[in-house]
């Protein structure tokens, strides 16, 4: 058996630490009518209500079924 070379080898000291990232806007999603409040994104025909569909510049699309509708 060949021997292993003892080199420089990268020691792992545990995991790394979190970037914090910039917080997220609550206001660009939700929009508040009195005492309610409403998405304003639209939901997915296919997968119902609570599966939200992202606003392109051209399109809507599903990220869970990949359902798009153009604008």
């Amino acid at each position: 058996m060949a021997k292993k070379k003892k080199g420089k080898a990268k020691e792992r000291k545990g995991k790394k630490p979190k970037r914090k990232k910039p917080a997220y806007k609550i206001s660009a999603v939700y929009e508040v009518t009195g005492d309610t409040l409403k998405r304003k994104n639209k939901s997915c025909p296919k997968c119902g209500v609570g599966v939200f569909m992202a606003s392109h510049k051209d399109r809507w699309t599903c990220g869970k079924c990949g359902y798009t509708e153009k604008k």
